[in-house]
């Protein structure tokens, strides 16, 4: 029998950057003692600890380690964990940047895997803005001289993002982050990026921070399509409300509105995470009871069966995983009357 076998809290892990902010609200407060802007609050980092249960004050990496299917999942082959998750709390531009495919990484970047990710935004200012995917008519050698100068914002294509709104972003596509912009992002278990332009920015050591023009080039898809504002795929359910957002083979995200008690069951072949972003309430299964909060992120092992959550308050939650992308999106949008040609929209092979 598994030893974890219940709900199990996980740290967040805040990071410096150039381009971050002062303050995290609504969705989290900032760490004591910081003077420094927060760019992100990575949720599933290896670096985070857990905070009960069996692998308390262990790493998700040491936990990933020791714990191996345990802790994964059976259908999860990997000895790291299965995904990157955090939160982006943008006040200027990211830079201009790509992510290569598995394949190339393995040959580019021995010992990396490459970077699929989705962005479903939180939060907009009214100068929210993102860049995705290229204007048609430049070649990879004028994009050269178009990255050297940092001159690239003429030459994507620029949208005004929204609240709930959800973006899929395969290998390939080119894409920069807007001032202005609270998202959440989910990922490979990868952080290998290609920069393509910076915008003549400085690091935070005071000097320009490296491109990576050769790798990027090799790995940008011109035509790829920018796939965002998906349709809004919501259910009704006893507890509340449903919305079933994107799913691919490296990742599904949900998002939960829940204003009743409400049981799920873990499953022997994934690992699931909970990332609490309204409310707070109670976590509990056989073992006993957690208080939950806002900012909170729990892990859910497959051992730990039937846990309910138990809301003081309306909680609105993110739910997400390695899906099994028939059972756990296809079949329930068709049950409740979805047509295939929208659920294609937020199903990706």
């Amino acid at each position: 029998m598994s030893t974890l076998n219940s709900p199990l809290q996980l740290s967040n892990e805040f990071k410096p950057k150039i381009w971050g902010r002062p303050d995290l609200a609504p969705l989290f407060d900032m760490p004591e003692g910081t003077n420094q802007l927060i760019g992100e609050v990575w949720i599933t980092d290896e670096t985070a600890r857990f905070m009960n249960g069996p692998a308390a004050g262990m790493t998700l990496a040491e936990a990933s380690a020791q714990f191996g299917p345990e802790l994964h999942g059976s259908a999860w082959q990997g000895s790291r964990f299965p995904f990157l998750a955090k939160y982006i709390f943008a006040s200027q531009w990211l830079s201009v940047q790509v992510h290569p495919d598995d394949a190339y990484a393995a040959v580019h970047d021995p010992g990396d895997v490459g970077k699929c990710e989705m962005w479903y935004v939180m939060e907009t200012d009214p100068d929210a803005a993102i860049l995705l995917g290229l204007k048609p008519g430049l070649g990879k050698e004028q994009l050269r001289q178009v990255f050297s100068r940092g001159a690239s914002r003429d030459f994507l294509r620029q949208f005004t993002p929204q609240p709930r709104e959800a973006v899929y972003l395969p290998p390939g596509m080119i894409h920069a982050l807007g001032p202005g912009v609270i998202l959440f992002e989910v990922e490979e278990n990868s952080d290998l990026t290609y920069r393509l332009d910076d915008f003549g920015r400085l690091g935070l050591d005071g000097k320009p921070r490296p491109l990576h023009l050769d790798k990027g080039l090799d790995v940008l898809r011109p035509e790829l399509p920018p796939l965002r504002d998906l349709p809004r795929l919501e259910i009704r359910e006893s507890y509340g409300t449903r919305r079933l957002v994107l799913a691919s083979r490296y990742f599904a995200l949900e998002e939960l509105s829940i204003r009743q008690p409400v049981s799920f069951s873990s499953s022997p072949e994934r690992v699931e995470v909970l990332s609490i972003i309204e409310g707070h309430g109670r976590i509990e299964n056989e073992t006993g009871w957690l208080a939950y909060r806002r900012s909170d992120t729990w892990v859910i092992p497959p051992a730990a069966g039937l846990y309910r959550i138990m809301p003081a308050v309306e909680t609105k939650l993110l739910k997400f995983c390695i899906p099994d992308l028939e059972r756990d999106f296809r079949t329930p949008l068709k049950r409740h009357g979805f047509p295939p040609e929208v659920i294609r929209q937020v199903v990706f092979e």
